[in-house]
């Protein structure tokens, strides 16, 4: 039988919890520095860059769907948790080369950046059910009781795990000098520390697995499914899932109809945006309807399934508001924070989410025991109360920043006493909602869906990544954009404000600083290769911006006069307005300022925590007895 550790808990909990651990270094500490790479590096807008993190994050909590599937069919947890690891630790090695060679191939870089996002989403897609999924099958029917406890201790560990990745990552891959100018050939060495610590943590699962990922007999836990594992499964319960050809072909006409909606109604040129978010979409609801088609279902166990999907779906909004501090956040961060932290020393934008996980890390066992004690004066919250608290939270925390920006302006700069209380208060919303989540799909889902179910579950956060997207791209100009605009002469607000119109070479300008949106379709119509032109006079402030950083040769010689446009070309662009300049809109209104930004998200996430709160009664006969 395998040593139990003080706790209570197998020392399985803990080969999980290391791994994990390095897991979350690799994936949060890249994912601090990746729209800053890709906005300060590869040259994309902010709005662009937004858009790529949210369908990156969102396909990273898509796929498990898949990785749970093969799990589950024929590969096993263990297996499936190796191919992960070692899938995200290439994917990690590829940022590093596209970090490495932006400056001298730029096309090249974003390849190789677009082919890492990929081989990370499937590795990802692996990994995450499956070690999830692992930490339930430690634990006896007679001691699930314990499952809250013990994923608040994994949370722990992931959170140990982002803290360190958002700390070190940062520190060698977001560098500034000390007159502010950021080292753009940095960001590599963050990601290599990313790869290396995705190694470290694979190692230590393929050496320490066999030892203590064991049920109390003894029995390796989560090696290839045999079929026959009969004493694991409730009695009467399916130890096999039915799924008809009618089912199928159900599921996937649920999908079409689902993407060619989103599809439809997505406005835009961003393929991201266009393809994948409803991709996301469909997938997640067309799995669900197959899942509800299972002949096997009993009427409590359909029953227990919707109150997963119930959850999921409130859950989106949660992560569509949580997920804005690897985006539009950390935009905030850059461009008009004062980051002046201990000793005058200015914290790297992209570490300033950091402290999310330190608050984790501080909070977690407290938090943990809070539900011990409740739960043993029979006055534990259901699953339900504990997350409408977390979406309130989140409204609260989006509240109290968004009073603190409105008397900004367009160029003050928000302390970061405020970042840092917003993470607090997300910490504690965090800390009601996703660990107990994943709990209550262990307690919830028949055996037969164990990783499925847990891919399911996290369809909630795809979908949540993708609107987080969404929402980052709403994000109105920061202060650094109005006084980048002010240097070329520019009344950057008196243009967004439709106070006076813009001639061309105002507009240009604008466009020269990613401040104004290009109509492709009008310039091709108009026979205007304005795209091109914006690349190379991109790819020529790259070419400067390397050149002086690296003290090389002074480049003043270069200049923009065979990219910029002829005089009758910018009286084209000013009668036709081939370039526009507008502030984001979201659902029929217009963001203008930081304030309108944040209350978008007080209100989604304060009316889903009102909604999830009063359903309560309804979802609690529908778990039958599940706390």
């Amino acid at each position: 039988m395998s040593e139990q550790v003080k706790t209570g808990h197998p020392k399985g909990l803990w080969v999980l919890f290391g791994t994990e651990m390095w897991e979350r270094f690799n994936f949060y500490g890249m994912r601090a520095i990746l729209t800053l790479f890709m906005v300060n590096s590869l040259m994309m807008k902010e709005e662009e860059a937004s858009i790529i993190y949210g369908g990156f994050l969102g396909l990273c909590y898509l796929t498990p769907m898949l990785g749970g599937f093969i799990s589950d069919r024929f590969f096993g947890n263990r297996n499936c948790i190796m191919i992960g690891g070692v899938m995200m630790a290439i994917g990690q090695l590829m940022l590093f080369f596209s970090a490495s060679v932006f400056s001298t191939n730029l096309s090249l870089a974003n390849t190789l950046m677009w082919i890492a996002l990929g081989v990370i989403v499937f590795g990802n897609g692996f990994f995450k059910p499956n070690i999830s999924s692992m930490v339930g099958s430690l634990y006896p029917k007679q001691e699930k009781s314990k499952l809250d406890t013990a994923f608040t201790i994994f949370y722990m560990g992931i959170n140990i795990g982002a803290f360190l990745g958002q700390f070190i990552c940062p520190l060698i891959g977001d560098v500034k000098d000390s007159g502010g100018i950021r080292d753009i050939h940095a960001f590599k060495w963050g990601f290599l520390a990313a790869s290396i610590a995705m190694i470290i943590g694979t190692a230590i699962f393929f050496f320490l697995k066999n030892k203590y990922v064991i049920t109390p007999e003894g029995k390796a836990i989560g090696g290839v499914p045999s079929g026959n594992d009969a004493g694991d499964y409730e009695e009467g319960e399916s130890q096999k899932a039915e799924f008809s050809m009618k089912s199928i072909i159900t599921a996937l006409v649920v999908f079409a109809v689902v993407f060619f909606v989103f599809n439809y109604f997505t406005e835009g040129e961003n393929v991201v945006k266009i393809y994948i978010y409803p991709f996301i979409y469909a997938s997640g609801v067309s799995l669900a309807t197959l899942i509800l088609l299972d002949s096997t279902l009993t009427k409590v166990e359909t029953q227990r399934i919707w109150v997963i999907y119930i959850m999921s779906f409130f859950i989106i909004f949660f992560w569509a508001a949580f997920e804005q501090a690897g985006s539009s956040l950390t935009f905030i961060a850059d461009n008009q924070t004062d980051r002046t932290f201990l000793f005058g020393w200015q914290m790297p934008a992209s570490m300033v989410q950091i402290f999310n996980g330190l608050f984790v890390v501080i909070f977690a066992f407290p938090f943990s025991v809070l539900w011990d004690k409740l739960r043993a004066k029979n006055r534990e919250p259901l699953s339900t109360v504990k997350q409408s608290i977390g979406l309130l939270l989140i409204a609260v925390s989006y509240f109290i920043i968004a009073n603190n920006v409105k008397d900004l302006g367009n160029s003050g700069l928000l302390a970061i006493k405020w970042l840092i209380l917003l993470y607090l208060i997300q910490t504690f919303a965090e800390l009601c909602l996703s660990p107990i989540g994943l709990s209550l799909v262990g307690k919830l889902a028949p055996k037969r869906f164990a990783s499925l179910a847990y891919g399911v579950f996290f369809i909630s956060s795809a979908a949540g990544y993708a609107l987080s997207g969404t929402l980052g791209s709403i994000l109105p100009p920061t202060g650094d954009k109005y006084l980048a605009a002010e240097k070329q002469n520019v009344d950057f607000k008196a243009i967004l404000d439709e106070e006076k119109v813009a001639n061309g070479a105002e507009l240009f300008t604008l466009a020269k600083l990613n401040l104004a949106k290009i109509d492709k379709e009008k310039a091709k119509e108009l026979k205007l290769d304005i795209d091109k032109k914006i690349k190379n006079i991109a790819e020529y402030k790259n070419q400067k911006e390397v050149a002086l950083k690296n003290q090389k040769e002074f480049v003043s010689n270069l200049t923009i006069r065979d990219t910029a446009f002829t005089a009758q070309e910018l009286e084209i662009i000013k009668e036709n307005k081939v370039i526009s300049v507008s502030y984001p809109k979201f659902a029929g209104f217009t963001i203008k300022t930081l304030y309108e930004f944040f209350m978008v998200f007080v209100v989604l996430c304060g009316i889903a925590s009102l909604i999830l709160f009063l359903l309560t009664p309804f979802i609690k006969k529908m778990m039958h007895g599940v706390r």
